[in-house]
């Protein structure tokens, strides 16, 4: 599949997380099968460009191209100028954000708050559009509320207006992460666009890859939660999907090396403090079905230190190698469901 001039290795497409989905993370999604990933979203207000959070943000240094920035907003100029401020630092591919429902976000009239005013929705993608010359990207829901679905028309609307791709998320912002994803109003979203179309929800396994590649006929698909703890994820589709069998699953000892590369980048890129803290939920995560994980993870939520958290990671691991455990990882698909 093609983003404007990009070429994408495969289908596999890393979704924007916030918290989740920094340089590190997507750098070793896309070593791991993921053919590309957007960044965390960025704000478009213009004060907060200087906050160190958001300089991290917007630090792209080493990652592989094409490199995909979110920025999330409700005023077309200052979207604007957010897209041409991140085109300034690195960014080759600008995603707007109409799809978060968190209600933060959604106070501010941003993220999924957006469709429920459509002339705002144009105006944004039209300033954005016209802000750069990079390709502009959009990622979004079905409709705000359940019973008032208007993504035909969003969508309708972000083709006309220039969008290069449309990534869609199966609920509603009403829905948040519960019930099932509807594929089948992506696929009729699909059958109405010429622009490519990037199918997100619930994806969580080679299989249900598959499946709802052929149920939408989108040319893409687009996995968040799934891959957290579990980057491992995008060759084992990638792998499914062109040979129609299954990669054994990783040894604990892979899983090991894969931990300590991540905290290691992971480290660098947070500094000290930060480092420490935002590690705790991804050691949470790749320890998820492990034995002995629930004690592993009180001892380390207690760190307050890389060297110590770093330390109690590798002593836990050590101690599993010890006892020749092999994973057979199954991970909680009510928890991972993107």
């Amino acid at each position: 599949m093609h983003i404007g001039p990009y070429q994408l290795r495969n289908q596999l497409i890393v979704a924007p997380m916030a918290g989740v989905t920094d340089r590190p993370f997507r750098m070793l999604c896309k070593r791991l099968g993921a053919g590309h990933a957007v960044s965390e979203m960025i704000t478009s207000n213009a004060m907060l460009y200087g906050s160190a959070k958001t300089r991290r943000r917007a630090n792209f240094d080493g990652e592989l191209a094409p490199v995909a920035v979110q920025i999330a907003g409700s005023d077309p100029a200052q979207m604007a100028e957010a897209a041409r401020h991140n085109v300034a630092a690195g960014a080759q591919i600008i995603d707007i954000n109409m799809g978060c429902p968190a209600k933060k976000v959604c106070n501010v009239l941003a993220g999924s708050a957006l469709l429920q005013d459509e002339d705002r929705v144009a105006r944004i993608l039209d300033a954005v559009v016209k802000a750069v010359d990079v390709p502009v990207t959009l990622k979004t829901r079905l409709g705000f509320r359940n019973g008032e679905e208007n993504i035909l028309r969003v969508a309708k609307l972000a083709e006309d207006t220039g969008i290069a791709a449309l990534a869609l998320h199966g609920r509603t912002r009403e829905d948040m992460y519960t019930g099932a994803a509807r594929y089948e109003l992506i696929a009729e979203v699909k059958r109405s666009l010429k622009i490519p179309v990037i199918a997100n929800g619930d994806i969580t396994s080679p299989e249900k890859a598959r499946d709802v590649l052929a149920q939408t006929g989108a040319d893409a698909i687009m996995i968040g939660r799934a891959a957290q703890g579990r980057p491992w994820i995008f060759r084992e589709i990638d792998h499914f999907l062109a040979t129609g069998s299954h990669l054994p699953p990783p040894k604990v000892s892979e899983i090991h090396a894969i931990l300590v590369e991540h905290l290691d980048d992971h480290y660098r890129f947070h500094g000290e403090y930060s480092g420490c803290r935002i590690a705790r939920k991804h050691i949470a995560w790749y320890t998820s079905g492990l034995r002995g994980a629930n004690e592993f993870r009180q001892r380390m939520y207690q760190q307050d230190c890389t060297a110590t958290q770093l330390a109690a990671v590798n002593d836990y691991f050590l101690s599993l190698a010890r006892q020749s455990e092999r994973l057979d990882y199954q991970p909680d698909t009510a928890l991972k469901a993107a």
